[in-house]
């Protein structure tokens, strides 16, 4: 009966697989824009994903467990063709200067400044759905509330934010464009 189990198991993965596939090439491509190099990272994600499928834990999981494979993959591709460089031929220029610098960290504080101004719950939802790149779901079921509960939250607080953002910029009359940028 065990094998039988197993054999399921093995087949339901494999269908899996199948269906990320498209996937898996379309992210693959966006990164390297090369339809040969996309294909041969997706065909080693698949080959390490059959070989170690007993490392999936949670089926629900397997989009995740396989972007991650996909990203060693590309990563390890790196690795392997990394040209090396005389250090003679590299040409040192600083892109960023001081002043940019600090004014890049000024509109940051301004961000994080109005961000603290927001009520607890719009700034879990911004700050998990804006920075940490979460979905709605995720959030609603990391913070226990309902999926219309982030998004009225979120809406809320982006509005609340813009407003202190542009009222930050009135009162420091700093120039529009540099928050602008950052977005």
């Amino acid at each position: 009966m065990k094998v039988i189990t197993s054999l399921c198991k093995h087949q339901r993965f494999k269908r899996t697989l199948a269906e990320y596939r498209g996937n898996l090439y379309r992210i693959a491509y966006s990164w390297c824009h090369n339809p040969a190099l996309a294909d041969d990272l997706v065909q080693e994600t698949m080959a390490k994903a059959l070989k170690n499928s007993s490392q999936l834990r949670d089926p629900k999981t397997a989009k995740a467990w396989l972007y991650r494979i996909l990203s060693n993959c590309w990563r390890d591709h790196f690795r392997r063709s990394k040209d090396t460089v005389d250090i003679d031929d590299v040409v040192l220029v600083e892109k960023t200067t001081p002043e940019s610098h600090h004014d890049r960290q000024q509109i940051i504080d301004r961000v994080r400044n109005a961000i603290a101004c927001l009520s607890m719950g719009q700034r879990q939802v911004i700050t998990l759905v804006d920075l940490e790149g979460c979905t709605y779901i995720e959030v609603a079921q990391i913070l226990d509330v309902p999926i219309g509960t982030v998004m009225s939250r979120l809406s809320r607080s982006r509005k609340a934010l813009k407003e202190r953002l542009l009222e930050a910029e009135v009162q420091g009359g700093s120039n529009v464009h540099s928050l602008r940028s950052v977005q």
